[in-house]
């Protein structure tokens, strides 16, 4: 196993700044801003700061999991964590690296929450013509992001460079074969 100490750098940094910028502006949320006292502020067209307490994982799932659920929905996040800290130190992709270092920063940050308000801090709720998306936070957002980036980054790269099929030998051909 070769370590690929510039990619984690840009991971771990990736990371920090996802986990930073995520707990101040949930910090702000909740004690300056006061958003659980107010429930739900327009801030502009399409966009209100609306105060979720998520229990449950993205969009609401297992939600019935009760107190059992934080610590359970914690340790599972930790584990993906570590396999994602052990792939930003073997990509040799900064830019992979720099992807799973958000994820990684946002699934620290959604854990911290879990572990000291017993659910996870949402509050940015866009809305438009009648459409409504589910109730976010800074890391939700940097997880989808990346994941995206990451789908993209794996497209362009199959279609850069196209996998081999079956066997990766030359294959002989005869005078005959054109």
């Amino acid at each position: 196993m070769r370590l690929h100490y510039r990619s984690l750098a840009v991971g771990l940094f990736c990371a920090a700044i996802v986990f930073l910028v995520d707990q101040i502006s949930k910090y702000w949320i909740l004690f300056d801003f006061r958003l659980p006292e107010k429930g739900s502020v327009a801030i502009c067209p399409g966009l209100n700061f609306t105060m979720v307490w998520n229990h449950a994982i993205t969009f609401g799932m297992f939600g019935g999991a009760g107190a059992a659920g934080r610590i359970i929905f914690s340790v599972i996040s930790l584990a993906i964590v570590a396999g994602l800290l052990t792939w930003i130190a073997r990509t040799p992709r900064r830019l992979i690296a720099g992807l799973a270092g958000a994820i990684t920063g946002g699934a620290v940050g959604n854990v911290l929450d879990r572990l000291r308000y017993g659910a996870v801090v949402d509050f940015i709720h866009a809305h438009a013509f009648g459409w409504s998306w589910y109730v976010f936070n800074i890391a939700d957002a940097a997880i989808v992001c990346s994941v995206a980036g990451l789908i993209v980054d794996s497209l362009y790269r199959e279609r850069q460079h196209p996998s081999q099929q079956g066997d990766s030998r030359p294959v002989e051909r005869s005078a005959g074969d054109k």
